[in-house]
């Protein structure tokens, strides 16, 4: 059955839901359950996003790797470069354009276990002229994107199930696993010493409204004051809340959780 689909921002979700609108779980998206519903108009959907961006590379950043974006680079990337609605036209394109599979291991959503598509952003770091250019949109599983992320995975508290994950679909031993996790940070840290100009034009000309891009300096003054928001609101373990920490800090915290989480050990010393 083909849906009048609805593109609804998530503050006008309970009014719409009293307009008539219906949610589809399995599409993750608001819909007309009948034809012709005027009172939905206001949400109707906007046409897909080309699952074709001449200027993207699909082979960029092929595999599973843990991929940190540098702390002054934080909070400011394509989706806030777009709106809420014009994200979620672009998942779509990504998970839609794999065919609902993850293009690293293969795997399909499996809503029992918690497993979903998710859109990832691959990113070159051009380290001579700092600028941190958005190569290609992927879509990945919710285990491979966990890995992804290692140091998010540290913080929550799964950095186990990471780091398995990671073993697991490279065929690596616990000790490779370790070293690439270790290189990674250490790529981490010497990025996040720099301000880095955000380029995101391999989305032009696909119909979406793009904000201005911040400077780097912006971008970085807009870090630390969204990772003090975040911070401020977190148990902190006898340090200021909303403290914003040097990069050999933040790396030792981010590393901390997750090695914890493998068997006790401790971190590496940053250098």
């Amino acid at each position: 059955m083909e849906y009048d689909w609805l593109d609804v921002p998530f503050d006008d979700k309970d009014y719409a839901k009293e307009c008539g609108a219906k949610w589809d779980w399995a599409e993750k998206r608001w819909y007309a359950p009948e034809p012709n519903m005027a009172v939905l108009d206001r949400w109707r959907a906007q046409p897909p996003v080309p699952s074709v961006l001449v200027r993207e590379d699909r082979d960029f950043g092929g595999g599973l790797f843990v991929d940190l974006v540098p702390r002054t680079a934080w909070f400011t990337n394509i989706r806030s470069c777009v709106s809420e609605l014009d994200w979620d036209r672009i998942r779509r394109m990504v998970t839609s354009r794999a065919g609902n599979r993850c293009e690293i291991c293969g795997a399909e959503r499996d809503a029992k276990v918690k497993i979903w598509m998710e859109a990832h952003e691959r990113w070159e770091y051009d380290e001579a002229n700092r600028v941190q250019i958005l190569r290609r949109l992927i879509c990945l599983c919710t285990p491979c994107h966990t890995a992804t992320h290692m140091g998010l995975a540290g913080i929550r508290g799964i950095a186990d199930e990471a780091v398995g994950h990671l073993m697991k679909t490279n065929h690596w031993s616990e000790a490779q696993a370790s070293a690439h996790v270790s290189d990674a940070f250490d790529i981490w840290e010497r990025r996040s010493r720099k301000d880095w100009r955000l380029d995101v034009s391999v989305i032009e000309g696909t119909g979406l409204l793009l904000a201005k891009q911040p400077d780097p300096s912006e971008r970085k003054t807009y870090a630390d004051n969204r990772t003090r928001e975040v911070t401020a609101e977190e148990e902190s373990d006898g340090e200021i809340p909303g403290q914003v920490v040097s990069i050999q800090e933040a790396k030792r915290r981010l590393l901390a959780p997750l090695y914890r989480d493998r068997k006790g050990r401790k971190a590496p010393e940053s250098r």
